[in-house]
């Protein structure tokens, strides 16, 4: 890895694990919370949700030293001037640079930090939603089960047995779901990459069948399993982005037994069966209406299949 043009080392906090791998592949410093080192200067990259990002702020001013450089960095599209607007309500803002759909603003921590900072951790925290589990802002589908797990809980199968797989969990809707349909599962793994969103899974799946796996679905090596279920994600930032749902297929083939089966839901007009027939000899649809569709897949093809 190249010299950082940095006076000091970068802690890189990142709790996406496709994010932490590649930092840490690269030969970089990453941790999933900062530790008790006192930076000269934190950049907090802001993410859409507004009650998180301003978290992320509270966060990064706490942890610098009186007048250690606080740099904000986020886009237009997401939001990012509402965000300005209340960072100069409560500390000078010493400047602000434009490029593109980006914007950066840095200031100085203060001898005194804003009261208002302990309010904006609060709203982060995490909390039940409407349906009772614990979710917090930035989690997909925070307020509640989103209409897609729903619809898919309808289609698990009551006599499953052995071992399952949730390919991007969550904070657990879909696995909790399953567990609680089918008595002769052996065990559940919850493979989700953002840690936060897997801690929420952890206080809303207790069934001692669960197991609780931070990783890159793309690069999960477990199994091999008899059913796998998934809602895949299809969002890149705003973009849809259907390669991220043919990379979950294309995972289950691989975790799968030979006569494993794959279940997911996904919004109707993304085209995943070219990539089902790709990777599966068999496949159904079980379910379409205006919004989504259940598709199953089983049979591997190739050497996906594995052996249990």
């Amino acid at each position: 890895m190249a010299d950082s043009p940095l006076p000091a080392p970068v802690l890189h906090v990142t709790g996406f694990r496709p994010d932490h791998d590649a930092i840490a592949a690269a030969g970089g410093k990453v941790a999933i919370v900062a530790g008790s080192e006192t930076p000269a200067m934190v950049v907090a990259c802001l993410p859409r949700n507004r009650m998180q990002a301003m978290a992320r702020i509270a966060e990064a001013l706490r942890l610098l030293p009186e007048g250690g450089w606080l740099l904000v960095d986020g886009q237009k599209t997401d939001g990012i001037e509402p965000v300005l607007k209340a960072l100069r309500a409560v500390l000078t803002v010493e400047g602000v640079a434009s490029k593109a759909h980006g914007k950066i603003a840095w200031a100085q921590r203060p001898p005194v930090l804003p009261a208002e900072l302990a309010n904006w951790t609060v709203a982060a925290e995490p909390a039940r939603n409407e349906d009772g589990f614990w979710t917090a802002p930035g989690m997909f589908s925070a307020e509640g089960i989103d209409p897609a797990t729903a619809l898919l809980t309808r289609f698990l199968p009551e006599k499953a047995k052995g071992a399952a797989c949730d390919l991007g969990a969550g904070w657990g809707a879909l696995s909790s779901a399953l567990l609680a349909t089918a008595p002769g599962l052996e065990s559940c793994d919850l493979v989700e990459a953002e840690h936060a969103a897997l801690e929420a899974a952890k206080r809303n799946v207790t069934d001692p069948r669960a197991r609780f796996r931070w990783a890159d679905v793309a690069r999960w090596e477990g199994g091999p399993y008899d059913l796998v279920v998934s809602n895949p994600p299809f969002h890149v930032s705003r973009n849809a982005d259907p390669d991220l749902g043919r990379a979950f297929i294309a995972a289950a083939a691989r975790l799968l037994t030979p006569r494993g089966r794959f279940l997911m839901v996904a919004n109707r007009q993304l085209p995943y069966e070219a990539t089902i027939d790709a990777h599966f000899h068999n496949r159904d649809q079980l379910h379409v209406d205006g919004r989504f569709k259940i598709l199953s897949a089983s049979q591997p093809r190739g050497q996906r299949g594995r052996k249990a």
